[in-house]
């Protein structure tokens, strides 16, 4: 098992067969109520870094709670709803195929969270103050890049 949590924090998606099944899966399995699952899973897990500590806290009840749930997700798209393409993944190409998968599916679950109508009003502020900056101007300006 911890091969395979170690797998779904690796980065190094290899685009095999058997892994594009599964991502496939998973994405199809889930719902939208699943990858809000998966985004509370994340976002907690994401506070136990030094670098957003000051910004929010998640107690450790709720990380808990998210953590437990995200498993209990995890354990029924595996053994469940996709576990024909589970096998196959980890007897074809590893347990790297199945974090490589969860990264799609985290992937997917985080474009949900990103086209929330708050979450793109915050995204956009980040254009709105790049707009005003002149090396980037000139930098696409020598790179032919038309600015609206």
């Amino acid at each position: 098992m911890a091969a395979i949590l170690l797998g779904f924090c690796s980065l190094g998606a290899q685009g095999a067969v058997y892994t594009d099944d599964l991502s496939k899966c998973l994405v199809k399995s889930t719902n939208t109520n699943d990858r809000v699952v998966l985004v509370q899973w994340m976002f907690a897990t994401l506070t136990l870094h030094p670098a957003v500590q000051s910004f929010v806290s998640v107690p450790d009840a709720k990380r808990d709670s998210a953590t437990k749930t995200a498993a209990s997700l995890f354990a029924r798209l595996l053994t469940a709803d996709c576990r024909k393409e589970t096998v196959n993944a980890l007897k074809y190409e590893g347990a790297a195929a199945i974090g490589a998968s969860f990264q799609v599916l985290g992937q997917v679950a985080s474009r949900d969270l990103m086209t929330d109508p708050h979450v793109a009003t915050g995204m956009k502020q980040l254009g709105n103050d790049l707009d005003g900056d002149q090396k980037l101007k000139e930098l696409l300006k020598e790179a032919g890049v038309a600015r609206k």
